[in-house]
């Protein structure tokens, strides 16, 4: 009996604390669970805050000094754990890319990039049992969406193959994500 009280209230606790706990299944974080089911439909709200960051990219400019465009990632909380646990994303972990163009200016520092307008977001969901076999945006053990800043709530990506898939070929050998630039994966 005594067993069996520890654990009602281990249970009614952990219910309590709710959003507070960090899952190690992504799925399972309440932030990840989309209005009409579909993680794809639109840009989760307050991401910034409550995914864990991991990382930025700076894309060199053609011609100019600095950089062109600038990338912020975040993961869903509880991808990271996950992640360092065995290596893989887990089903249901979301990872959400800001795209900024970037200015380049002269400052005492040296010649600096900053992101200046927000272009969009990148944003893939781990399927890695491939679940959604027929639908253009799923593929490959993810999901893949672009959508344009003036609208987080529609995405313009039809066929991730042609639209998403090229930039990351190169990442093939990490299940499509470049995890060598995201410092909190290392284990």
């Amino acid at each position: 009996m005594r067993t069996l009280g520890l654990l009602a209230i281990s249970v009614v606790v952990a219910s309590g604390l709710g959003g507070w706990i960090a899952s190690t299944r992504a799925e399972d974080a309440s932030v990840n669970k989309a209005p009409d089911g579909n993680p794809l439909s639109h840009i989760p709200a307050d991401y910034q805050t409550k995914y864990q960051y991991l990382g930025s990219w700076s894309v060199a400019a053609q011609k100019d000094q600095g950089a062109e465009q600038l990338h912020t990632v975040y993961a869903s909380p509880g991808a990271v754990a996950a992640y360092r646990n065995d290596g893989h994303f887990p089903d249901g972990a979301i990872l959400v890319k800001e795209v900024y163009e970037a200015a380049t200016e002269p400052m005492t520092t040296g010649t600096v990039s900053h992101a200046e307008k927000l272009k969009g977001w990148f944003l893939m969901v781990r399927d890695g049992r491939n679940t959604h076999s027929g639908d253009k945006l799923w593929g490959d053990g993810w999901g893949w969406a672009w959508f344009d800043a003036g609208n987080p709530a529609k995405t313009t990506t039809v066929d991730y193959k042609s639209e998403c898939q090229g930039c990351h070929v190169p990442a093939q050998a990490t299940d499509w994500i470049y995890v060598n630039g995201y410092p909190p994966l290392k284990r």
